[in-house]
């Protein structure tokens, strides 16, 4: 066979591929005009973004964090023009609670009769080596990144079959597709929310209900002036803060939203934003050994144990020369324009 029809066929079976996944994507497409979704860790940064753009587009939503002033402030920015005020509702909720999960769906289905979308995107983010992480550590990721979805999930299942409808979407992260180095119990916890969330949606679509994987790359939300650093803290804290800001390395927080309600609408089983870490998802895919091997290197550029040891503080009180604003005015940006610090 001559080179030109192998490339010709190969073009055709790549042009039927997209055609069909083209159609595949139409006929899952969703009007978010008066659907109820219910937005965890809403109250800030990806949360408060995705509802901006939810509440744009004619949905309702149900904002669930712990901080009911943080809540508060998300409620009065979203509220206004054309978003009138009983479009928004907030509830005070630590979703490693299970009763309190329960009782914020409850309250939820109360207030707007149904939960159409559920997103799971509350999040904590703990920065160190691993001698510095305890056990506590690992437990709370796991408690915020796996039994809170779980739990979410668990509460919004029935109505969800009985109508024989209904949206999941868990932010997981590029961590739990690439372990990093200094992130270990952010990245396994993570890890497990990406099985739990592709075998969900193995297991709903019968049922009419479409489960959407996210796996985002960093992203300029804000949100490192509230993520937990340990050991060397300053030196931790510059490090995070720079990858999170520069454009090569991080992506804008509003496109990725964008990213992630496009796959939300049209029912997608699975997205990772951003080249570097869809190149970093490929890469790690081809060859796992060669990328294991390659973190091994950048662990050792990174701080060693030491520092506060085995304390914690967050990103605010971290700040230091060793981040300079220069380098890092699209993070400080961020984090005043999605509530990660009050005005």
């Amino acid at each position: 066979m001559k080179k030109r029809d192998v490339f010709l066929i190969g073009a055709v079976g790549v042009g039927l591929i997209a055609g069909v996944r083209y159609g595949l994507r139409r006929s899952r497409a969703t009007n978010f005009a008066g659907k109820v979704a219910l937005i965890t860790g809403g109250s800030r940064g990806l949360g408060l973004i995705l509802a901006r753009l939810l509440t744009e587009n004619g949905a309702r939503v149900v904002l669930c964090a712990r901080d009911s002033d943080e809540l508060k402030r998300a409620q009065q920015e979203l509220v206004g023009g054309n978003i009138p005020a009983g479009a928004v509702s907030i509830l005070t909720c630590d979703v490693t609670d299970a009763a309190q999960v329960k009782e914020s769906v409850a309250a939820a289905r109360d207030r707007y009769g149904r939960i159409d979308i559920l997103i799971n995107n509350a999040g904590t983010i703990e920065v160190g080596p691993m001698e510095e992480m305890t056990d506590a550590d690992y437990e709370e990721a796991m408690r915020t990144h796996f039994w809170g979805p779980y739990h979410f999930v668990q509460a919004v299942l029935p109505e969800m079959r009985e109508r024989k409808t209904g949206r999941i979407v868990n932010i997981a992260s590029i961590g739990g597709l690439l372990s990093v180095p200094h992130l270990l119990p952010y990245a396994a916890s993570k890890s497990a929310l990406v099985g739990f969330s592709e075998g969900l949606r193995a297991e709903l679509k019968k049922d009419g209900i479409l489960v959407t994987t996210v796996c985002p790359g960093l992203m300029r939300t804000g949100s490192p002036r509230n993520a937990y650093f340990k050991g060397q803290n300053e030196k931790e804290y510059a490090w995070f803060k720079l990858g999170d800001s520069l454009p090569v390395t991080s992506m804008s927080a509003d496109a990725a939203a964008r990213q992630i309600v496009d796959a939300l609408q049209h029912g997608d089983p699975f997205l990772v934003t951003s080249l570097p870490a869809q190149s970093a998802a490929l890469l790690h895919g081809l060859f796992p050994g060669l990328t294991a091997d390659a973190l091994g290197i950048v662990n050792r550029l990174l701080p060693a144990p030491g520092g506060i040891g085995t304390a914690r503080r967050t990103g605010a009180q971290s700040e230091s020369p060793l981040a300079p604003t220069a380098l890092t005015a699209l993070t400080n940006g961020a984090a005043s324009q999605n509530n990660e610090v009050a005005a």
